[in-house]
């Protein structure tokens, strides 16, 4: 299950002829049927953001959008003007199909940075997705494939809320730093929500999900996390709830991306508890996440505590106030670090599993906080050595 999963949305995926690999499928369409056409979006911060994410910040900015294009195999990042304008054509051919007005469309790349898109490929693949689309299971299917570079497998989700349904998509595998990840994303809902209240469920729903990963610390030019509710379900949902489950599919699509991560043998959550805020907690997470130090030392199933506590220890005080000599960091269930001092043998941390956890109490408060990431391998150096999109 995936886009389609909730009512009132179709979708496909399609050859293109964008991407370097032959008989890829490389363009995606998501078609909100309605009868709402609400939309919110989240976008980089990246200050050479693409133009695809230059023009869909224009298209969300009402709240509203009836289709979204997404394509692989070519990011059009810093390309200019010339860039700009082929994400409107882009946009301008899929609203023509579908008689609506061009800024009712987003439009999505990910791929190599610097080039731009093969036009004629574009929109002729935009005809080709816009007559394949469909509401089965297996069109969502589709269009998760075509969205991925990379990707080593598909990334969706499908829940079920009180009377209404959320599916979603996303790829991404490499260039994720904790600030979004590398990734292009679509959640759709049929519950009846406003705008606003989708805004904030999805504002709330990526920062703790999408915003809490890091695979290789690379804050992407392209990142964009789309949610469109088509109200098809009629249900007006418990807002508590719908901003849950919004976030749990958030949290599902995240961490999928941290279990896919370029050559990674490991997936890796760090959990620091015991501060005296969430913030305190999330920058001493994200500081031990960020180590690729830490990140070697797990491809080599090395717990190697000492590069937790050095990394932590570059937060400053007025950030993370804690006393180093109560610090406490568990290895997969192991008390290695004990008051800032040896605790049992590294040797007895079994660290063969695909999941490591390194939990740290810093003895100061009641607040917490959790970011994944994965380690560096050789695998990763090939991949971006030799990057094809």
């Amino acid at each position: 299950m995936s886009v389609t999963f909730a009512q009132g949305f179709s979708a496909s995926g399609v050859v293109a002829g964008i991407s370097a690999v032959e008989g890829k499928k490389d363009m995606a369409v998501v078609v909100n049927d309605g009868p709402l056409d609400v939309a919110a979006g989240v976008f980089t911060a990246n200050r050479f953001c693409a133009a695809p994410v230059q023009w869909s910040r224009k298209a969300v900015a009402d709240g509203h959008i009836k289709a979204v294009v997404l394509n692989s195999g070519c990011a059009n990042a810093c390309t200019g003007e010339a860039g700009y304008r082929q994400s409107a054509d882009t946009a301008a051919k899929l609203a023509g199909l579908l008689n609506v007005a061009d800024a009712d469309i987003a439009v999505c790349s990910t791929g190599m940075i610097g080039d731009l898109l093969p036009l004629d490929n574009v929109l002729s693949g935009v005809e080709l997705a816009h007559n394949a689309l469909s509401s089965s299971s297996e069109a969502g299917e589709l269009a998760a494939e075509a969205i991925l570079t990379t990707d080593t497998k598909k990334k969706t989700v499908a829940l079920e809320g009180a009377g209404y349904r959320i599916g979603g998509m996303v790829k991404g595998s490499g260039m994720i730093a904790p600030q979004l990840a590398t990734m292009l994303c679509v959640i759709t809902t049929d519950a009846k929500v406003s705008a606003e209240q989708a805004r904030k469920a999805l504002s709330a729903g990526v920062e703790t999900s999408f915003n809490r990963i890091d695979v290789d610390g690379c804050m992407s030019t392209n990142d964009t996390v789309l949610l469109l509710a088509s109200g098809a379900s009629g249900v007006e949902p418990d807002e508590d709830e719908f901003d849950a489950m919004v976030a749990k599919a958030c949290a599902s699509l995240s961490r999928q991306i941290i279990g896919d991560g370029e050559g990674a043998s490991h997936d890796i959550r760090v959990t620091v508890t015991g501060a005296t805020s969430e913030d305190a907690a999330l920058a001493c997470a994200r500081a031990v996440a960020a180590s690729n130090l830490l990140k070697c030392a797990v491809c080599g199933n090395d717990p190697n505590w000492g590069r937790v506590v050095s990394s932590l220890g570059t937060v400053p005080a007025d950030v993370a106030p804690y006393d180093p000599n109560n610090v406490t960091v568990d290895v997969n269930g192991v008390r290695v670090c004990d008051g800032g001092k040896p605790g049992r043998p590294r040797s007895e941390v079994d660290m063969t599993p695909r999941e490591v956890h390194f939990d740290i109490d810093l003895g100061e408060g009641d607040n917490q906080a959790t970011v994944w990431t994965d380690d560096l391998t050789h695998e990763y150096v090939h991949i971006n050595a030799d990057y094809e999109s």
